[in-house]
């Protein structure tokens, strides 16, 4: 696969917005592995290799273990996650694909059973951003590993 262009170079303002959004994220509530495994679900519910490649290998560079990794797509069925972290995932499915009729409330009260009014603003802040990011990368065919050196993503020792 080829890149179709470099959408980083040739709107150079808007990347560096959001990157911003991006690295802003990191000083939410939403603590570094929940915002892992959404950025990791979301990309697998759209599909987008380039940021599900990256995404997973910086999990595991902040400590996330391989069969945790591994059941993301699975997470329902996992008792790998603790009821937090189910919530979020829900959150990010819904948000992602955002069905017809929109959110159903029983989902909110679930998820709002697990965070605070704050932590799913931030949640959903941060599924906004991994969605866009998708949709870049998507329709410019953005090589997955492409970017591993400029992130320091060959730590992960996953390539």
């Amino acid at each position: 696969m080829t890149q179709r262009l470099n959408y980083a170079s040739q709107s150079p303002e808007f990347f560096k917005k959001m990157s911003e959004l991006s690295m802003s994220l990191k000083d939410s509530v939403i603590e570094q592995k929940v915002r892992d495994l959404v950025n990791i679900r979301a990309s697998q519910i759209n599909g987008c290799g380039f940021c599900l490649d990256m995404h997973v290998k910086e999990a595991k560079i902040h400590g996330e273990s391989e069969l945790r990794l591994y059941h993301v797509s699975i997470w329902r069925e996992s008792n790998l996650f603790i009821p937090r972290e189910r919530a979020a995932l829900a959150w990010t499915e819904a948000v992602t694909e955002l069905p017809e009729g929109g959110i159903p409330d029983e989902l909110y009260e679930r998820v709002r059973g697990q965070l605070s009014e704050k932590e799913i603003s931030d949640l959903t802040f941060s599924i906004m951003t991994i969605n866009a990011w998708n949709r870049a990368s998507i329709a410019f065919k953005a090589v997955p590993g492409s970017a591993d050196k400029l992130y320091g993503l060959e730590k992960a020792g996953l390539s």
